[in-house]
């Protein structure tokens, strides 16, 4: 009975408190919920479907550009992980080890893959001849597990799912404009499907991933005004290739080792998702992987022909979007507060007064106006604003960040902005990592990316006051 149906919680807003609030929001749009496992989260069928639209989407991306689909092994022996030392080193604060199988101590401790570098490299040993075996372009979607220490959901796991790319190439230059290539796909993919606009830039070598020459980022700012890493793609050189004897014989028979690249993106992009664009009343989704861009809202669904005519619009409309009709007994109220926790970019009303005058009401999720249209346009009209919604989100989130982004050309200045005011800051560095660790201590900021698009703020470093090299973003992180 709709009276005795619980209505919708409130969320926590997120000016008393942003942390709880994406707690909530996470957990009653039933994006994902807790297991017995600390650290790892059960994905909801809403959270997995919003995975698959989000990987649905970049699978084409990278299939298009050549690359191909492999599943590896989730287990790497020891020993294979010892391979490249920088990269070990990386990464065994966060290995989980497995020592037994069964009642049987294992020989060999085997890691549960917090990446896939090393399988990859040994199984590349073993295709990899000739130059003509290249470029070799893979990709595998899968979960990997890194033992945190403090977690929260999707921001943070030790299990998370992913995709991660791993390329070899003949030349450094091949490999090289390909590791700027898939960040430009990341780049493009957040803008032009999330709605969430990025800088694009290169990690610190002190930032940078282990055992890389060269990390590319994707940073993007959230409602809070910290940064999130969103997408990263790096240059390996011919670093891994040495370490796991990987040669070819190159065009005039001479033994070489070819250059390599990974790249990856994870499902902290759902994150990223929801502190960019959410709101006191929940989720605000970006119409290209919303599960559910429009949900028809049939009101007094009981008098003759409503239902009737809801269902011959959803069979209507599901050929130009992804449709949901609620013909439950809720009451319209709950079903209003329903759609919005969940972030459907667009709601249908329609009641025996709309059909007698052959229109129904759009709503958008983003900013809740409200337009009256005629049955005969629909398709057209939700398109449109489908479009619009997106727009919308993007240049509001722009707004956000550019108002929210500072300059520094001191560290008093630093210091003081960093305490007082959430955003980003941009200074000039000299490239000293000195000065790195310092404005970590003393501002509590870490170097985000030296932005592509460089801006001279100054002629000195925003620490020591020696010549700066580089613009730096600057800012607090999740």
């Amino acid at each position: 009975m709709a009276d005795n149906k619980k209505m919708v919680e409130a969320i926590t807003s997120m000016e008393e408190d942003f942390a709880q609030w994406y707690t909530d929001v996470v957990k009653k749009a039933e994006l994902a919920s807790y297991s017995g496992v600390r650290g790892c989260m059960i994905v909801r069928p809403y959270g997995t479907a919003l995975w698959e639209n989000i990987r649905n989407d970049l699978d084409a991306r990278f299939k298009a550009l050549g690359h191909e689909n492999i599943m590896m092994p989730l287990f790497i022996p020891e020993s294979l992980l010892q391979r490249e030392k920088d990269h070990v080193e990386g990464f065994a604060p966060e290995v989980a080890w497995v020592t037994h199988g069964g009642d049987e101590k294992l020989q060999e401790r085997l890691c549960v893959r917090p990446t896939s570098e090393t399988v990859f490299c040994e199984h590349y040993a073993d295709i990899i001849q000739s130059y003509r075996d290249l470029p070799k372009l893979y990709n595998q979607w899968c979960s990997v597990v890194r033992w945190e220490k403090t977690t929260r959901p999707f921001l943070r796991t030790m299990e998370f799912y992913w995709q991660e790319g791993h390329t070899m190439h003949e030349t450094a230059d091949e490999a090289w404009a390909e590791t700027e290539q898939m960040l430009g796909v990341y780049a493009d993919f957040c803008e032009q499907s999330l709605a969430i606009p990025v800088i694009k830039g290169r990690k610190t070598d002190k930032e940078k991933f282990a055992g890389a020459e060269a990390t590319y980022t994707i940073e993007a700012m959230m409602h809070d005004g910290k940064a999130l890493q969103s997408g990263t793609s790096h240059y390996f050189g011919d670093g891994f290739a040495r370490a796991f004897d990987i040669q070819f014989t190159d065009r005039e028979n001479k033994l070489q080792y070819p250059h390599q690249t990974s790249w990856g993106m994870s499902t902290r992009i759902i994150g990223a998702i929801i502190m960019t664009h959410g709101d006191d009343n929940g989720l605000v989704l970006p119409p290209a992987v919303a599960p559910v861009q429009l949900v028809i809202l049939p009101i007094a669904q009981h008098k003759p022909g409503v239902l009737d005519k809801a269902n011959e619009l959803k069979e209507r409309l599901a050929k130009i979007a992804r449709v949901k009709l609620d013909d439950s007994d809720n009451s319209p109220g709950w079903k209003f507060a329903e759609y919005e926790m969940k972030g459907v970019p667009l709601r249908l009303e329609i009641g025996p007064r709309d059909i007698e005058n052959d229109q129904c009401v759009l709503v958008r999720r983003d900013n809740r106006e409200k337009t009256i249209v005629k049955l005969s346009e629909l398709e057209e009209k939700i398109s449109e604003l489908l479009q619009a919604v997106h727009d919308g989100l993007y240049q509001k989130a722009l707004a956000r960040r550019e108002s929210m982004t500072y300059t520094a050309t001191t560290m008093e200045e630093m210091i003081a902005t960093a305490d007082e005011k959430p955003g980003l800051i941009k200074a000039m560095w000299c490239g000293d990592e000195a000065c790195e660790l310092a404005l970590k201590e003393k501002a509590g900021v870490t170097s985000r990316c030296m932005p592509f698009e460089q801006e001279a703020i100054s002629d000195t470093c925003v620490c020591c006051g020696k010549k700066a090299e580089k613009m730096v973003v600057w800012g607090k992180a999740y």
